[in-house]
């Protein structure tokens, strides 16, 4: 689309105008009068690419710019006037009928010629240069949209990671208050966890399978601290682990299952399942409810519905219900439509990638 206005300019200028001028008698006029066919032809593409490179953008800007631009169609008047002022042809005859016909009509032939090229120059280069001024504007408006979007996915990135922090520290202090013997593999799960958040900071996108892994981890260490009363069921089925996904994306609902899905007294099931084939992504928890009263003011999940809609617009599909004693989630997004802003390279794309050590 960038370069569709030169394309219009090239054609313009070695079709179109040319092809134009032919519908009038050039020819006959050049062989007599050829000095001015040749200033008329150099004047109006002067007319047309001066329009095009300066007077019609500086028409839409302020102060001197616009006063110049607005000079510059004034001396163009001026000159074409000139041009056709030009006397070539002797004055026909007056005649005694001629006191009632009008003024355009007595226009001689090649001044109506010289106005009627200088008016289709002058309205396909304010068309050309309008539609270009148009193009650039929309660019424009998608760049800003576009660091917008990152500006609002890195803020809710960075808010969505201290949450899950400071809740898994919450944990580990449970199990070193405790004594338990499991605090030590936990501290260390938590370690090669927090690295991955770490190095995923400055990532838009990372591989599917470092996330599961992490999940994985996660899992792992949230059922350290567990009782027999609970019982965790993760199914992971991943067919290409080299597909990329926004970081912590999928980990918001798996916390929100271990947050409000244990109970020390009463029996309890968590389920997560993670499937990805043929690009599509399929992620689905259930866990019961026992503290019903802070599930509506879950912030992860409201964040997560916006990084969603920010970096999969069109692409993903999230039902979230609220049943009695149960919280669902199912979640599928589309790989192969694509990623809003995501243009990356091959090589780029791998650049991104991240490996738990």
């Amino acid at each position: 689309m960038s370069r569709l206005p030169v394309y219009i300019d090239i054609c313009f200028c070695l079709i179109v105008l040319p092809a134009i001028m032919l519908m009038f008698p050039i020819e006959r006029w050049y062989h007599h009068y050829h000095a001015y066919v040749i200033a008329l032809c150099v004047w109006l593409y002067v007319v047309y690419i001066f329009n095009r490179s300066i007077t019609i953008p500086w028409l839409f800007t302020t102060g001197v710019r616009k006063f110049t631009a607005i000079s510059l169609l004034g001396l163009s008047l001026l000159i074409t006037f000139g041009l056709s002022s030009i006397e070539l042809l002797p004055p026909p005859p007056i005649r005694p009928y001629d006191d009632y016909v009008r003024i355009v009509p007595l226009a001689k032939p090649y001044q109506q010629a010289v106005w009627s090229l200088f008016i289709i120059v002058e309205t396909f280069s304010f068309a050309v240069g309008i539609f270009r001024h148009t193009e650039k504007q929309r660019a424009r408006q998608r760049e800003v949209e576009s660091q917008r979007d990152l500006a609002e996915i890195n803020l809710y990135k960075a808010q969505i990671k201290p949450h899950f922090m400071f809740n898994t520290l919450n944990s580990l202090y449970g199990l070193f208050l405790t004594h338990d013997s499991k605090a030590l593999p936990a501290l260390e799960k938590f370690i090669t966890m927090m690295r991955y958040v770490h190095t995923t900071a400055s990532h838009e996108y990372v591989a599917l399978d470092d996330e599961v892994d992490y999940i994985r981890q996660y899992v792992g260490l949230q059922s350290l601290r567990l009782n027999e009363r609970t019982h965790v069921t993760l199914s992971i089925d991943v067919e290409n682990p080299e597909a990329m996904i926004p970081p912590m994306l999928l980990m918001t609902f798996v916390e929100n299952c271990f947050k409000h899905g244990v109970s020390p007294v009463e029996e309890s099931t968590i389920e997560i399942c993670i499937s990805e084939k043929d690009g599509q992504l399929i992620f689905s928890t259930r866990n019961h409810v026992f503290d019903l009263r802070h599930i509506g003011e879950h912030q992860g999940i409201d964040n997560c519905k916006k990084r969603l809609l920010l970096s999969f617009p069109s692409a993903h599909k999230l039902n979230i219900r609220k049943e009695v004693g149960e919280f669902k989630v199912d979640l599928s997004i589309d790989f192969g439509k694509g990623f809003r802003n995501h243009e990356k390279s091959e090589s780029n794309i791998t650049n991104h990638k991240t490996r738990l050590s």
